[in-house]
């Protein structure tokens, strides 16, 4: 099939307006992680509204939609939780009314991501108006949920008790309006140390969990910020930007280094007249090409300060009730992906997009995606194009911009037929 980009540019444009109305009526709806219910029907109502050949909602509560009915399946995602607004004297306009002018539309997800879902549903809806759609692919869309809290888990599910496997997946989140091939992994790690409670008048006959937590933080300082130096007995993590000990010192390098940092600290103490008896941590781990979860946590269990003081190295799961009420625990393990530049979706989605809007720019997310799962965990490959600018994700006064809308929707539009003409 030939496909007409004019065509298909001017039918996206004719529905700015629609899909304008559909984004502000999310942003006013509830839905933050947990709370998406009232945002997952305004999203069955549009896609049923819009001709969608089958629209259900799953036991976890995400919602999904086919349009066609071939026999591959061409995903597209968009989580529709949302954080929190932060302060709210940091906005300046109401981030659940939102706003908009003649370029663009504000309020909280309006970025990260309601419109993606949104250029989703209706980039599927230009598909079925155009005749794009075969006998041998369906278009899948899927608004997910509780990504804030757990990126990945709903595609956990998706994959695992729903028994969906697609062919590929678009991930809707904002790009910038460029195509972004993958995206650093993240864990969370918890360390422990015990010790001695004693009154406070006399420390000598205690044994203070937090003075041994301070040398583990400052091994873990080090780690983060050290070079590969030879006199360094705490060699960097910069050290996977080699070659010398990484494999994957290519993508590595594409995706950037990894990072660690404290994030939480707790203890424990009789009363603020003792000596603290256990003291904890929890850390941000960042994973570049190359690292795993047992590396990583076996990186911190070789710290000089964890050995010394025979801390326990842990990784957190997850476990919170999903709308539904859905329990689907997983590890606070999130996989690094990349999907090589000159895969077959890379360069298709590359095509798409320079047949409408010139040639784009081929980057990688900062923050994390649902690509965790699809493609981290389970090897479906991911490829990301969505509207709006990713620095504008979890940050006051949200917005996206209209002309991204249109531009995601159109270039979605003709993605599956140019993949299945090159496949």
């Amino acid at each position: 099939m030939n496909l007409d980009f004019k065509k298909i540019k001017t039918t996206a444009e004719e529905y700015k307006d629609d899909m304008t109305k559909f984004l502000r009526a999310l942003i006013k709806a509830k839905g933050e992680s947990t709370e998406e219910k009232e945002k997952v029907y305004l999203i069955k109502a549009e896609m049923e509204k819009l001709g969608f050949d089958k629209v259900w909602i799953d036991g976890m509560g995400n919602i999904l939609g086919y349009m066609g009915t071939g026999e591959k399946i061409i995903g597209f995602d968009a989580h529709i939780d949302t954080v929190g607004i932060g302060e709210i004297e940091n906005w300046k306009f109401d981030p659940y009314e939102g706003y908009e002018d003649e370029e663009t539309i504000g309020g909280r997800g309006a970025s990260d991501q309601l419109g993606g879902i949104v250029s989703a549903v209706y980039g599927a809806k230009i598909m079925k108006d155009l005749g794009l759609l075969n006998d041998k692919y369906k278009v899948l869309v899927t608004g997910t949920v509780q990504e804030e809290d757990c990126d990945g888990l709903c595609w956990q599910y998706i994959i695992n008790e729903d028994k969906i496997k697609p062919e590929f997946v678009v991930s809707t989140e904002p790009t910038n309006n460029n195509i972004y091939r993958g995206q650093r992994g993240r864990m969370e790690i918890r360390v422990d140390v015990k010790g001695v409670s004693s009154h406070g008048s006399a420390p000598e006959r205690g044994d203070n969990a937090i003075y041994k937590m301070a040398e583990i933080l400052q091994n873990i300082r080090d780690l983060n910020e050290n070079d590969t130096a030879e006199d360094k007995e705490i060699k960097g993590l910069v050290k996977m930007l080699d070659e010398k000990y990484n494999s994957e010192w290519k993508e590595a390098r594409f995706l950037g280094r990894g990072t660690v940092t404290v994030s939480e600290i707790f203890f424990t103490s009789p009363s603020r007249c003792a000596v603290a008896d256990s003291c904890s941590i929890s850390l941000d781990r960042r994973m570049t090409a190359g690292e795993t979860w047992e590396s990583c946590l076996e990186e911190i269990r070789q710290l000089p300060a964890v050995k010394k003081y025979n801390a326990k190295v842990s990784m957190y799961t997850y476990e919170r009730p999903s709308w539904t009420g859905c329990v689907y625990p997983t590890e606070a393990y999130f996989p690094t992906w990349v999907v090589p530049e000159e895969h077959q979706i890379t360069q298709a989605m590359a095509e798409a997009y320079k047949a409408m809007y010139g040639k784009p720019k081929i980057d990688k997310w900062t923050f994390s995606t649902n690509g965790v799962a699809i493609m981290g965990r389970e090897g479906i490959p991911v490829i990301g194009l969505g509207p709006g600018k990713e620095e504008e994700a979890h940050a006051p006064n949200e917005k996206t911009w209209k002309s991204d809308l249109v531009k995601c929707a159109a270039i979605y539009a003709a993605l599956p037929t140019i993949y299945i003409k090159n496949n």
